[in-house]
């Protein structure tokens, strides 16, 4: 027994460094996420066409907290902001975890916020189809504080690495996401649309395009695993399941009406890889905020 739980605690200890260090590499120093914070800022002006007003300097409100502040007036599309820190965090500008809330210059109230954290389950973002009017506003970001190497930080990350070790153990069972949680899970942004599944939608801008069930099962299938290839057994086990018999070429058919339906935003495409499946990809152009530019922190 205690050869057991020598075992449990050196795993702990283990997980808890590994943990630890993986903290460190993801928490950059306060000047470089300002220079991060200064991309969002500059895109969501270059996203409503401004390329002339300034992104005033970002502040540090205290460790962790940081403020973004513009010279004029401007329009928020929600689903933008989520969009571009996404695309950040992918291109490791920000790390895997933060708060984003958009703030009311004049009452200091809330307009929008959304949080990110590492696992997709746990990262909260509310529907994001309204466009918030033009006025000031201020964009606040907040990082998780940085773990102290003492030994307090190691027992708390060993918390989480027991409850792991005790599900190893445990007999595996699969867990099923059913079709109903997927649908109450909101609006979803997919490049310059959103999709409302439980509605049966797409909104580009301001027009409305009806989708079929089975246009929508595809999408939410092809949206959870963007830029990577979902093969046709898949797809045809996840939307035909239980539902009658599949003929090969319905598939085909409703990816063909997919894309027409999608045609308006070109940077995003259904590509027909060969033999294996289907890829939804969608592209991101970044070269606007990596291009030289002086950075006033």
């Amino acid at each position: 027994m205690y050869q057991r739980i020598g075992a449990l605690l050196l795993i702990v200890c283990v997980v808890g460094f590994l943990s630890l260090g993986a903290t460190w590499r993801e928490n950059d120093s306060s000047e470089e996420r300002k220079v991060a914070l200064r991309m969002l800022g500059h895109q969501l002006l270059l996203n409503q066409g401004d390329s002339s007003s300034i992104v005033l300097p970002v502040k540090e409100v205290q460790e962790g907290e940081f403020e973004i502040s513009f010279e004029k007036k401007l329009t928020i599309k929600p689903y933008s902001v989520v969009q571009i820190a996404s695309q950040l965090e992918k291109s490791n500008f920000l790390p895997s975890e933060y708060l984003i809330e958009i703030v009311e210059c004049q009452n200091h109230e809330i307009a929008y916020s959304f949080q990110i954290k590492p696992s997709e389950e746990e990262s909260l973002i509310p529907c994001c189809g309204r466009d918030l009017p033009k006025a000031c506003y201020q964009v606040k970001v907040y990082f998780p504080e940085n773990l102290n190497t003492n030994l307090a930080s190691i027992f708390l990350l060993g918390i989480p690495a027991l409850a792991f070790v005790f599900f190893v153990f445990k007999k595996p069972s699969e867990k099923r996401v059913s079709k109903d949680s997927k649908i109450d899970s909101g609006c979803l942004s997919i490049g310059q649309f959103m999709f409302y599944p439980d509605q049966l939608k797409l909104i580009h801008q301001e027009e409305e395009i009806i989708l079929s069930i089975k246009e929508c099962e595809i999408l939410e299938v092809l949206i959870s695993r963007p830029n990577h290839i979902v093969s046709r057994e898949e797809l045809s086990k996840k939307v035909w399941e239980d539902n009658g018999v599949f003929v090969g070429r319905s598939l085909d058919t409703f990816i063909s009406k997919l894309r027409k339906k999608l045609k308006n935003d070109p940077k995003i495409s259904i590509s027909n890889m060969r033999g294996v499946g289907y890829k939804l990809e969608i592209k991101y152009d970044l070269a606007s905020i990596l291009k030289p530019r002086k950075f006033h922190l």
